[in-house]
């Protein structure tokens, strides 16, 4: 069984976060520059066995989708055709970078280690990815 890949889109970088290879505990991976995804991923997944991405879908309150959705689409098709053999799942990622960074004031994350967007990434990704396991059971 391999594992599963969380993805947090953004425009100028995405947070990555995956499950250990029984797929029973989901870990903050990494913040890659977005640019530099598609390529992370490929080396990524040339080292380790990834059967599912995780893709994040943003939404306005209303359920419609919000305005990023426009740069996470064309990303999502990319990615499909670079790995064909490889599911993409989508899921609802309202909230993920409020819980995240609740959860790090939770943990006792000193301010300025709380400052550092690429950890809220990471950590949204990682909370995407609990939310899409627990569907999952």
């Amino acid at each position: 069984m391999g594992r599963i890949m969380a993805i947090d889109y953004g425009a100028k970088r995405t947070g990555l976060a995956v499950t250990d290879p029984l797929r029973i505990i989901a870990t903050a991976l990494a913040t890659v520059e977005t640019p530099a995804l598609l390529s992370y991923i490929k080396d990524y997944c040339a080292r380790e066995e990834v059967d599912l991405f995780v893709v994040g879908e943003a939404h306005r309150m209303d359920g419609s989708l919000s305005p990023s959705a426009q740069y996470i689409e064309p990303f999502v098709q990319t990615l499909r055709e670079a790995f064909p053999s490889k599911q993409v799942a989508r899921i609802d990622e309202r909230f993920t970078s409020k819980l995240a960074f609740q959860s790090m004031i939770d943990s006792g994350l000193k301010k300025k280690d709380r400052r550092n967007k690429g950890t809220i990434d990471q950590v949204a990704a990682t909370i995407m990815l609990q939310d899409f396991m627990r569907t999952q059971q």
